[in-house]
């Protein structure tokens, strides 16, 4: 049967410490309002074999669910990608949520802007006691202009101006792109500035996610600090990106 709806695909992977949360991301999105002839379906990806989706999932056709071995966040968001039927890709974690409007405000972007390839937004951190707190260091709402990122993410300690755990991206850059990188943390990162060094974005100044703060999250252990990988992820982003920007130019010039 011929499939009617556009579709944005959103992608989650989950590993066992945010399971728990699946159900809070969820509600954030089946609460989402769409526009007019457009819908959602999410891909929810378990890193790992372990069946931990098992009666996790509430029974909604436009989930699907699935699990690979084991190779972090990266690596189970790119599985993810091969079930993808959307003209966009809008990223998800477990435990976080979108706030009410961020799917449209999205495809609005993006379907009002054919030049953008992809579209962040400003994220509130939710804590324990329910409480959030944005950056105040946050941009203009605004276009984001080819290399913005990657120049404010080297002056800056690497930290981007924009979150990438909001990113909603043309599936076709996506796929370009070469989904997620293959990283143990920092992919989305990675994706953002890869996408940023060949495509115009824009930032969404209205709140698009709360990032629920907890101990268990990925970014809050010791290894994702250990200084000589994360010094060695940050060195294989900057090299994509620049290569990805080479590249660029060199096909730009050929055709003048």
């Amino acid at each position: 049967m011929e499939r009617l709806s556009r579709l944005v695909s959103v992608v989650t992977p989950v590993h066992w410490p945010s399971v728990g949360y699946l159900a809070d991301a969820y509600g954030s999105l089946a609460g989402q309002k769409m526009p007019d002839g457009w819908d959602w379906q999410w891909l929810v990806q378990e890193d790992g074999q372990d069946g931990l989706l098992l009666d996790q999932l509430p029974d909604d056709p436009r989930i699907l669910a699935g699990s690979g071995r084991p190779g972090g966040p990266g690596v189970a968001r790119t599985l993810a990608l091969a079930r993808a039927e959307g003209e966009l890709v809008k990223v998800l974690d477990a435990d976080d949520q979108l706030t009410p409007g961020a799917l449209a405000r999205d495809i609005a972007m993006l379907t009002d802007n054919p030049h953008l390839g992809w579209v962040t937004s400003r994220v509130l951190d939710l804590h324990p006691d329910g409480s959030t707190h944005g950056w105040d260091k946050d941009p203009p709402d605004g276009p984001i202009s080819r290399g913005a990122v990657l120049a404010f993410w080297k002056a800056n300690d690497y930290r981007a101006p924009v979150h990438p755990a909001t990113l909603c991206m043309r599936r076709d850059l996506l796929l370009a792109l070469g989904g997620w990188m293959a990283l143990p943390a920092s992919e989305d990162t990675g994706l953002l500035i890869a996408a940023n060094v060949v495509s115009d974005g824009y930032f969404i100044a209205e709140p698009g996610l709360h990032y629920r703060k907890w101990p268990g999250q990925m970014t809050g252990q010791a290894a994702h600090r250990d200084p000589a990988e994360q010094t060695a992820r940050m060195q294989i982003i900057e090299a994509r990106a620049y290569a990805l920007r080479s590249m660029l130019n060199l096909t730009t010039n050929d055709q003048t």
